[in-house]
């Protein structure tokens, strides 16, 4: 274990190696800072870490293609592909100041002067200048200052990548959930049409025995606002499906209008199971650990950019061409110019300017140290709280199950008891709303069940690891030394 932690310690915090000016943060050496293991139940028996494509494992005909769509169509992940197009482009930019810049240059100058001869007449005299040449100026980069910007750009390339990765399972995470809100919603106002179903059932005897005699308009009254109660449940449910679905169509990146699935409840969705290893490892799954880890780096080459500015700055110049009279001469030889020079730069009173900027990256590190360590105790409060929650639903999804089957008889029993007139209204009433409570109790718990598990795959980092991420991450320019 420590052996994992001090692997991670290197990878995330090797902040000395890029100058000895900056003292190392080490933002996880603290005792407790990693767990030994995770302690919240899981199932003995069932795989450890999900795959990619985890959504699979639900079996749910159409939320693969969802995922899929999703992938290529939402918009959360377009803004964060964009992000690094631009991170790229940041980085090409700070890469170039560490290379020469060359100019060509052509000019063509005409000229008179009007002379005056001893005779006193006044001559004019055209004359042509052409010049053609090279000019170039580097900055010598002897303190490091353009390349630790140019490792800042890089290790901010480096946490959008992550960031589009963690965006991406955000995603695929949330298809899931509104996909499986959908169907919830859908299968509770199938239960809601059915026990207004058999309220009207009830209401037509009801109305038969008043008919007759046998009970009176109290009755009859109590059955009709049990029917009207009923059917009040219904249009809020309807409009939060709605809603869900809505969700679930912008995430596809699609208009609302119009867009529907086919599935109409939670019937043959399974609720996989899978469990951690250990948690140190979690770390290197999780793409927003891994964001706040490049955050840092980042943050790190930033300082020293920042200490580098106070030292002098060199620069050299040099040109060369040719100048002439007349353009078919140009390229003579005799024509040639050339110079170079050397400048150097040294600030000398800036009113505490570059202090500032050294003051600003530090504070800028330090809240991204503390920003990592909140980010990696989340990872694992995600991961407790994910696993804990799905076995906790498990559970109660046995009691309700059994709930449910227990009050369905116990309301089958009780309304053939008061068609026979054993029992009074309020009896029968009283076991349909029990069993109308239990039932949409039991999909809310299997929707939360199946949530739950949508979040156990996101805390470990839905099969994403750091070390496939590294290996496939090739930064422009990898010929650089840095």
């Amino acid at each position: 274990m420590k052996a994992i932690v001090r692997h991670l310690s290197v990878s995330v915090l090797a902040l000395t190696a890029a100058g000895c000016s900056t003292p190392n943060p080490k933002p996880l050496d603290r005792p407790g800072d990693v767990p030994a293991a995770f302690t919240a139940p899981v199932v003995k028996d069932a795989p450890i870490w999900p795959e990619a494509g985890w959504w699979a494992n639900f079996k749910a005909p159409e939320l693969p293609a969802l995922e899929e769509t999703a992938a290529k169509e939402n918009l959360d992940i377009a803004v964060a592909a964009a992000q690094v197009l631009q991170a790229e482009a940041t980085s090409g930019v700070a890469f170039s100041a560490l290379l020469p810049t060359i100019s060509a240059t052509a000019g063509d100058t005409r000229k008179g002067v009007n002379t005056t001869s001893v005779f006193g007449k006044t001559h004019e005299t055209d004359t042509n200048a052409f010049t053609a040449g090279v000019s170039a100026s580097y900055g010598f980069d002897l303190w490091g200052l353009s390349q630790d910007k140019l490792r800042s750009a890089r290790e901010s390339l480096r946490a959008n990548r992550y960031n589009e990765t963690a965006v991406g399972l955000t995603t695929a995470a949330s298809i899931a959930n509104e996909y499986f809100t959908v169907l919830a919603f859908r299968e509770r106002i199938t239960l809601t049409r059915q026990n207004i179903d058999a309220a009207n059932r009830i209401l037509a005897v009801t109305q038969a025995k008043v008919t007759n005699g046998v009970l009176s308009n109290l009755d009859l009254a109590q059955q009709q606002s049990t029917v009207a109660g009923q059917q009040a449940n219904l249009p809020g449910l309807i409009e939060s499906e709605r809603e869900a679905r809505y969700a679930l169509a912008i995430l596809l990146g699609r208009a609302p209008e119009g867009f529907d699935v086919q599935a109409q409840n939670l019937d043959g969705i399974v609720s996989p199971a899978t469990r951690p290893g250990l948690p140190s490892e979690v770390l290197l799954r999780r793409p927003d650990v891994a964001q706040a880890e490049g955050n840092l780096f980042a943050a790190h080459a930033n300082v020293d950019a920042a200490r580098a500015a106070f030292f002098p700055a060199i620069g050299l110049t040099g040109s060369a061409g040719f100048a002439s009279a007349a353009i078919d001469g140009l390229t003579n030889p005799g024509n040639f110019i050339w110079s170079a020079g050397i400048s150097l730069v040294q600030t000398i009173f800036d009113g505490g300017k570059l202090k500032a900027q050294d003051d600003l990256a530090l504070a800028q590190q330090m809240q991204l140290i503390a920003t990592y360590r909140k980010v990696v105790f989340t990872a694992f409060s995600d991961v407790e709280s994910s696993l804990g929650q799905a076995s906790a639903d498990t559970d109660q999804l046995v009691a309700l199950t059994e709930e449910v089957r227990a009050s369905a008889e116990a309301f089958r029993i009780a309304e053939l008891q008061y068609r026979e007139g054993t029992i009074d209204i309020i009896s029968l009433t009283t076991n349909q709303q029990t069993l109308f409570s239990a039932e949409q109790a039991l999909v809310q718990t299997k929707l939360a069940r199946l949530s739950a598990d949508v979040s156990v795959y996101r805390a470990l980092g839905g099969g994403w690891t750091q070390q496939a991420a590294d290996a496939a991450f090739e930064p422009q320019l990898d010929w650089w030394p840095l």
